[in-house]
Formats: C-alpha cells, structure tokens, sequence
C-alpha cells in the first residue's frame, strides 16, 4: 500500500507555498512575513513560524545566508519569546537550505527591540 503514503504526501502543500502574510519590518530593513496558518493560541502563547528575507546577505562560516525560517512561542503578558527550531537559507525564497537547528530545551526571554522576534511579538500579541 505505497499508494495511502504517496497522496498523503502530495496533500500536503510544500512550505514554500504556505500563505505569508507581511508583519513589519526589523530594524536592519528585513521585512518578516508570517505563515498564517501556522499561528496556533492557548490562552496566553502563541507559536508561529515566520520567515525574513535579509535584505543583505548575512555571512556565517558555511557561506551566505539570504533568509530564514523561525518557528517561535510567544508569552504575551511577561512579553517574552522562546525559538524552538529555525532554519537558514541561501536563496531569498527559502528553498535551499543551509542550516537547520531545533531547540532541544526552548527557553523564553526579552525580545531585543528592532529583532524579528520582537515584530512577531508585536504582531501576533496584537493580534488577540
């Protein structure tokens, strides 16, 4: 039964074609989109995932970086975020990846004003 698999597989939409929506920009000019169906709530938390194209490559010790992919809960009352997996990318669309890392003990702190953390926080708790 390969077939059961295979059309689960081609149900599923690709992550590059999950709707962004626009959020704001960071302080070094990147504009950060939210994937809107990956917004989840409970009660005070939201976890989302949200990409930024950079608007100059970033240069890391295995080449250079265009964009990236965070997936981060937010605490909206205390104000604070935890990333729990991201990924960075050598193209602007976000297909080529360069680096993958999932928190293993996510823990939450103060969004550094300008970060593409602290849009999303403004956005998403917001956005109650």
């Amino acid at each position: 039964m390969r077939t059961i698999p295979l059309l689960i597989a081609l149900a599923a939409p690709p992550l590059a074609a999950q709707a962004r929506t626009p959020i704001g920009t960071t302080a070094n000019g990147n504009p950060v989109l939210l994937e809107s169906r990956s917004v989840t709530r409970s009660g005070d938390t939201v976890t989302a995932a949200v990409r930024v194209t950079f608007a100059k490559a970033v240069r890391t010790p295995g080449g250079e970086v265009r964009s990236s992919r965070t997936i981060l809960r937010v605490a909206c009352t205390p104000k604070q975020v935890a990333i729990l997996e991201n990924w960075y990318f050598t193209d602007p669309a976000g297909t080529v990846e360069s680096s993958h890392r999932k928190v293993g003990a996510p823990g939450f702190s103060t969004a550094i004003g300008g970060s593409m953390t602290a849009v999303a926080m403004g956005h998403l708790c917001a956005a109650k």
